[in-house]
């Protein structure tokens, strides 16, 4: 029996381009555009298609955990305006390669059995509708060919020969001889998504050189048709200062202004417990406990920072440290706090809040914490850049902590909205995990 459910359509989003000519010191699909990342933008648009779509988005290393977050919202935001559609929308992150190409391949190779048509689309295009998705879908469907959508060229476009040298040559221009004049009712300037069915674009690629960028050349280039539809102007790529202030001003006059700040406080809790683990060193709030029993855990099993990083999560409506980080990663394997609390910062500035104050209760018989309280406090506080205050108790020898069995810790934060959703920190983009 077949899954009716299971998507006939899939959509490549390639968000891994390092957006050297925008030069915003970060990659370009996580450029804010109108108080949110260029990236949120381009999802809203694939996952309002009218059909289903299983939908991958190909990011860098360092990108993953924000993209994440920027899946989860988007999913979460078409399920309330669409509450008729069967389930929001899945979104599936995956590590973008060294070149466009290699990323695409990463994309195909997560594709659901079921998808018989795949659309490949850049980030950078924000502002497509869904409309220009679900016509090449259609157009594919009903040709069998390749599809991408183009734009008449309405400029008159000259062949030029550019001189080696010029004498006096303006600094930065290319100058040169007109060879002629180019036939534009030969051209058309191309957008994404470009749409194939399944198995032509998977041999295609496959069987690619790797200089080859363009989907459809490497389509084309094996031997299969393609065929262009009436594109969409707001299907522009936004690669330039210009074109992403051409973009702000389109989303102001149709009525999208950035979101307006709140300055409500948000409070989040968080609680984690983990086991004692005698072959482990301990590492709780932060600091290296040598003499002491370890926690067991994938990572270093420190209960009092994992239950302020869901303290945190939480507050800022993002989930939990298990969505987020996962006990499966093997990139988490015997990482510390610093690893989990940096990143966990950078995902709620990312949100648009800032650390307003955080204290964590540590639950247990061992250690004994007075001693190191201070140090604890400080190592806590200057990774989260705000006040943070740890404390003990025991639960006078009843259950696990009781028995000496393992640690719990509690812990609560206070978020403070800094305005509309930003960006990650650069600090975050330096992350030797790339989570």
């Amino acid at each position: 029996m077949t899954d009716s459910s299971a998507p006939l359509v899939a959509v490549i989003v390639v968000a891994a381009g390092s957006g050297t000519r925008l030069a915003l010191g970060q990659p370009k699909a996580f450029v804010p555009l109108q108080g949110r990342p260029m990236l949120t933008h381009a999802l809203q648009g694939v996952a309002g298609m009218r059909e289903s779509a299983q939908i991958i988005v190909v990011v860098p290393e360092d990108r993953v955990a924000q993209a994440r977050l920027i899946a989860a919202q988007v999913s979460a935001e078409c399920a309330a305006d669409a509450p008729a559609r069967a389930s929001a929308p899945a979104i599936e992150i995956v590590v973008g390669g060294s070149s466009r190409q290699e990323s695409v391949q990463r994309g195909l190779a997560r594709l659901h059995p079921s998808v018989e048509i795949v659309l490949v689309h850049d980030a950078a295009r924000a502002l497509t509708p869904a409309a220009l998705a679900d016509a090449v879908v259609d157009a594919v469907r009903t040709t069998g060919h390749g599809i991408i959508p183009g734009l008449a060229v309405s400029d008159t476009i000259k062949r030029v020969a550019v001189a080696v040298a010029v004498a006096d040559a303006v600094p930065g221009a290319r100058l040169g001889t007109v060879l002629g004049t180019v036939d534009r009712s030969e051209l058309a300037a191309v957008q994404t998504p470009q749409g194939f069915p399944r198995h032509v674009l998977t041999a295609a690629v496959a069987a690619a050189s790797p200089e080859m960028t363009d989907d459809a050349a490497i389509v084309a280039a094996a031997g299969h048709p393609v065929r262009v539809i009436d594109g969409h102007p707001l299907a522009f790529k936004i690669t330039t200062r210009a074109d992403l202030n051409r973009a702000e001003h389109l989303l102001a006059a149709a009525g999208e202004p950035a979101p307006a700040a709140d300055t409500t406080p948000r409070i989040g809790t968080g609680l984690d417990v983990h086991a004692f683990d005698d072959a482990s060193p301990l590492w709780l709030a932060g600091l290296h406990w040598p003499g002491e029993r370890g926690l067991s855990g994938h990572s270093d099993g420190d209960a009092a920072v994992h239950a302020i990083c869901d303290a945190l999560l939480a507050a800022a409506g993002l989930g939990d440290i298990g969505s987020i980080f996962g006990t499966a990663d093997p990139r988490l394997v015997d990482a510390h706090g610093d690893v989990f609390l940096t990143e966990t910062l950078a995902l709620v500035h990312a949100a648009g809040f800032r650390v307003g104050n955080v204290s964590v209760q540590i639950i247990g018989n061992r250690p004994k914490l007075s001693p190191r309280r201070a140090e604890a406090q400080n190592l806590l506080s200057g990774l989260l850049k705000a006040p943070v205050t740890v404390s003990a108790t025991t639960t006078d020898a009843l259950g696990f902590t009781g028995r000496g069995e393992g640690i719990a810790a509690l812990a609560s934060a206070v978020l403070v909205p800094r305005g509309p959703a930003l960006s990650v920190p650069r600090a975050a983009d330096d992350l030797n995990l790339g989570l």
